[in-house]
């Protein structure tokens, strides 16, 4: 996963999740596009009650491609 330093980025999911989120990830980089966990380190440090969730977020370019893609999935 690279980091987007001056790129617009859309989250595309939201979860509390580590299997899903990894697995979203994963369908994604399959396709040729690059994401971004977002909260990681937040939600760790909260512990296990879930307040926090991570986020999965792409570049604004890939936004509409990577919701496709979850789409056919079945994953949103």
């Amino acid at each position: 996963m690279a980091i987007y330093a001056k790129a617009t980025m859309r989250i595309i999911a939201t979860t509390n999740d580590p299997v899903r989120l990894s697995y979203l990830a994963s369908l994604l980089s399959e396709a040729g596009i690059e994401t971004v966990v977002l909260d990681l380190h937040a939600s760790i440090t909260e512990g296990s009650a879930g307040a926090i969730q991570r986020r999965l977020a792409v570049a604004a370019k890939d936004e509409r491609r990577a919701n496709r893609l979850l789409a056919e999935a079945g994953e949103i």
